[in-house]
């Protein structure tokens, strides 16, 4: 009566096992390049949205008001 209990058991805990190794990210490798696919697209994604960001705020803000001297101008003028 107890090995046809401990067989019952092992049958169980066999199928508990493969139920779990197909979840298993290490083991399913579908699952494992679908997330790594994802993922990177993601840091990309972040990567460029950054860069952007840090032009963006470093951007050029205009032309500053610089004195020019007369005679250095297009059409200058003499004194």
């Amino acid at each position: 009566m107890d090995t046809l209990i401990f067989a019952t058991q092992l049958k169980i805990m066999a199928n508990e096992v493969n139920e779990n190794e197909s979840k298993d990210f290490t083991k399913n490798w579908v699952t494992s390049s679908r997330f790594l696919f994802f993922l990177s697209v993601f840091a990309l994604l972040i990567f460029v949205n950054a860069g952007c960001f840090k032009l963006y705020t470093q951007r050029y803000k205009g032309t500053p008001d610089v004195e020019v001297q007369s005679s250095s101008k297009f059409k200058p003028e003499y004194k």
